[in-house]
């Protein structure tokens, strides 16, 4: 096994390591309507591992997590796992093909919109068809909750993992590079140029996440 499959290897145990860890910690939900469904920061960790390795190895992660999750903290069993792939897939699928086909800053910030947009509409779908099977609802009932319940909560979950990701992404692989886990690229004049601008978008996507869920908690 050469070096760089070594350090591969251990990327992605430690990847997966803190993914799970996020969500053993903190798990939180915040529509009042669902409070079933809850906020976990595992897909920022599993959206690193899509951005250095490629799809297939988030994947990996996201399976391995979910299985495990199952194992020990789930109360929800196989149908809860399979929709937490479903979930995670759904946001780190797109963004993770996208930049792969175009490494830069950009392609970077549209792959996370994208992956945004792609899962809260396709969990619109799961959650109509797998939600009643585990959590024993009519699917009439879940149908009426897919607009006020669960689109917000899925769309405010993914703009808070997108921001977090953009805003982390750089200073992590600077600290993979330095570390001589990750090979050294060239940065763009994009990257330099672009950087600050970027960010500044990626913490008001943030503060507008946060506030709309304290909004949604007041009197609660």
């Amino acid at each position: 096994m050469n070096a760089a499959k070594t350090k591969k290897i251990v990327l992605l145990a430690m990847f997966s390591a803190i993914a799970y860890l996020t969500v053993f910690l903190l798990r939180v939900p915040f529509i009042p309507a669902v409070d079933f469904l809850k906020y976990e920061a595992k897909d920022v960790i599993i959206i690193f591992a899509g951005f250095i390795f490629g799809p297939i190895s988030a994947f990996g992660i996201s399976l391995v997590v979910s299985l495990v999750e199952m194992m020990t903290i789930s109360t929800t069993g196989p149908i809860g796992a399979l929709m937490n792939i479903l979930a995670t897939m759904s946001f780190v699928l797109p963004s993770a093909i996208i930049y792969k086909k175009k490494r830069t800053l950009s392609g970077a910030a549209l792959g996370l919109v994208l992956g945004v947009v792609f899962m809260t509409a396709a969990m619109l779908m799961w959650n109509y068809f797998i939600t009643p099977l585990y959590m024993g609802w009519p699917r009439e009932a879940v149908a009426e909750l897919l607009i006020p319940a669960f689109l917000p909560f899925n769309f405010i979950k993914g703009a808070l993992n997108a921001s977090i990701s953009f805003l982390l992404y750089k200073p992590l692989s600077s600290a993979l590079k330095k570390a001589k886990l990750m090979p050294e690229r060239e940065v763009s004049n994009e990257t330099k140029n672009m950087l600050l601008p970027f960010n500044v978008c990626a913490v008001v996507v943030l503060i507008a996440a946060i506030g709309v869920i304290v909004i949604l908690n007041i009197g609660k």
